[in-house]
C-alpha cells in the first residue's frame, strides 16, 4: 500500500509491541502490469472483480488462512488472531525479537519456524485492518525450482523440520509440544 511505512511507524508508536507481532494482510495478483490500489476501498473492489487474489489462494491456503481475510474486509480495528500449522504471515515486530533459524535458507519453512517460534513465545498476533501489500508475478526463484524438482531437496527440508520441532520442544518444554508432527 502508499504509505505503509509511515502507516506502520504511526501503529507502532501508538501500540506497546512487547509479544507482538503485526501482521500485515497480504495478496497477489497473476497479472504483470497492475493499477496498484492506494487504499483498501480498492483492494475490496480488485478482490471483487478477480483482479487480486488472497497470497497463494490457489497454492497454499495454509500459509495466510489464519489471517481471516473476510474478518479484514470489514475491519476498522486491528484483531487478534491464533496461530494455525504452516501459518507464514508477513509481520511487524519489535527489533529485540528470535532471529530466523538459519537452518531455513533458500526456499521453505523460514517464516513458518520464524512465527512458531513467536507462538510459542506467546506473542500475540494482530492483523492491521488498513495495511496491505501486494505480491506481483516473477519468474520462481532458483531455490523453488530446486523444491520442486529435487526429492533430495524436500526429504532435506523434512528432516529440518522435524530436527526444527524437536529443539522448540527441548528450549521452551511442554508448551511447544502442540508443534510435533508426527509423520
Amino acid at each position: 500500500m502508499y504509505g505503509l511505512y509511515d502507516y506502520l511507524k504511526k501503529v507502532v508508536s501508538m501500540m506497546d509491541m512487547h509479544k507482538k507481532a503485526l501482521i500485515v494482510p497480504a495478496f497477489e495478483t497473476l497479472r504483470y502490469r497492475l493499477s496498484f490500489p492506494k487504499a483498501k476501498s480498492q483492494v475490496l473492489n480488485m478482490l471483487d472483480q478477480g483482479l487480486l487474489y488472497t497470497f497463494r489462494e490457489h497454492v497454499w491456503t495454509k500459509g495466510h488462512a489464519p489471517t481471516d481475510f473476510a474478518r479484514w474486509r470489514s475491519a476498522t480495528t486491528p484483531y487478534r488472531i491464533q496461530w494455525e500449522s504452516d501459518f507464514e504471515p508477513y509481520v511487524v515486530v519489535h527489533s529485540n525479537v528470535s532471529s530466523y533459524d538459519e537452518r531455513f535458507v533458500g526456499f521453505g519453512w523460514n517464516k513458518v519456524s520464524h512465527i512458531m517460534e513467536l507462538d510459542v513465545q506467546r506473542y500475540d498476533f494482530i492483523v492491521l485492518p488498513n495495511a496491505f501489500i501486494i505480491h506481483m508475478p516473477h519468474a520462481p526463484s532458483f531455490d523453488i525450482t530446486k523444491f520442486r524438482s529435487n526429492q533430495v531437496y524436500r526429504d532435506c527440508l523434512q528432516k529440518l523440520k522435524q530436527e526444527f520441532q524437536r529443539d522448540l520442544s527441548r528450549k521452551y518444554g511442554v508448551t511447544a509440544l502442540k508443534y510435533i508432527q508426527v509423520e
